[in-house]
């Protein structure tokens, strides 16, 4: 069988376990298994297996990770699907904390793991020609210039979280299934985007800052991500009656529910940000050992 016949017997498989899926969901709900969505979304099913189908393609067509780098790669997708994919988004419709738990997965460690796995060159490889080509369009690139610069990559990444925390907003996107999945994506690929920047191995040129503006951004998302962590874990005001409204499915209080989402955003947050800095830290020192062995070459 050739390569051509080969990719389109994968999409053919990959379309079918997405309409069999779509089925158990959409007919027999409450007899699907805890691991199988609690509501199909086509986008994110084929986003989440033809970004891990190019990836193992391009690992096939030569190119070449460290193993720990490929393990990141598939963890982050694996967690950023669960959420999305799995009856765990139910949990989140119900219960403000694990809301935040997902998108703490979302908008931090799975985009975080995602960008530690540098996959894009290996999906690039592994995806068809015209895909790839589109990557490098004026329009791709502008966006990303824009997204990635260095004043706006930390105001829009700490921006997000909290107009997607505006209490009226927010009880909207949860009643709203469109604005509940642009809420979803906008907090998956703006993370991805912001440690990618921060995380990029390489050093500066090709990549866009140098090691001292990372480490500056890191600092910038941290105290206003503690701000609204404090703010929602001590406040005595219930923000979010939308999840009253809507039916708690763990017996907790309006408070106690929202303090344990505050403490999600402040700690694992925080967390987060110290790893970015111990990482960043350890590509520095790895360059400049890099660049030292090519000098003395």
């Amino acid at each position: 069988m050739t390569a051509p016949s080969r990719a389109t017997l994968l999409y053919v498989l990959l379309l079918a376990a997405g309409g069999a899926i779509y089925v158990l969901c959409r007919y027999f709900p409450y007899q699907a298994p805890f691991w199988l969505p609690w509501e199909f979304s086509w986008v994110t099913f084929l986003a989440a297996f033809l970004a891990l189908g190019w990836f193992v393609r391009g690992l096939v067509r030569g190119e070449r990770l460290p193993p720990w780098r490929i393990a990141c790669f598939l963890l982050g997708v694996g967690l950023d699907y669960a959420v999305l994919q799995t009856h765990l988004d139910f949990y989140a419709q119900h219960m403000f904390f694990v809301h935040r738990a997902a998108h703490f997965v979302l908008h931090h460690l799975g985009a975080f793991l995602i960008a530690l796995g540098a996959a894009g060159p290996a999906i690039e490889r592994g995806m068809p020609p015209f895909l790839a080509r589109l990557l490098h369009t004026w329009p791709v690139r502008r966006a990303m210039d824009v997204m990635q610069h260095p004043a706006v990559a930390p105001a829009l990444f700490v921006g997000l979280l909290y107009f997607w925390l505006i209490p009226g907003l927010h009880t909207r996107a949860m009643l709203d299934a469109d604005l509940y999945d642009v809420m979803n994506w906008t907090m998956a690929l703006n993370g991805i985007a912001f440690w990618w920047l921060v995380l990029d191995p390489r050093p500066r040129p090709p990549a866009r800052l140098s090691p001292l503006i990372r480490m500056l951004m890191i600092l910038l998302i941290e105290l206003p991500q503690m701000v609204l962590g404090a703010i929602l874990s001590l406040s005595m005001t219930d923000y979010y009656p939308v999840y009253t409204i809507c039916g708690r499915i763990f017996e907790m209080t309006a408070l106690n529910d929202q303090h344990y989402g505050g403490l999600i955003i402040w700690l694992p947050g925080t967390v987060t940000s110290f790893a970015a800095m111990i990482a960043a830290l350890g590509q520095m020192r790895l360059n400049e050992e890099r660049a030292e062995r090519e000098s003395q070459a």
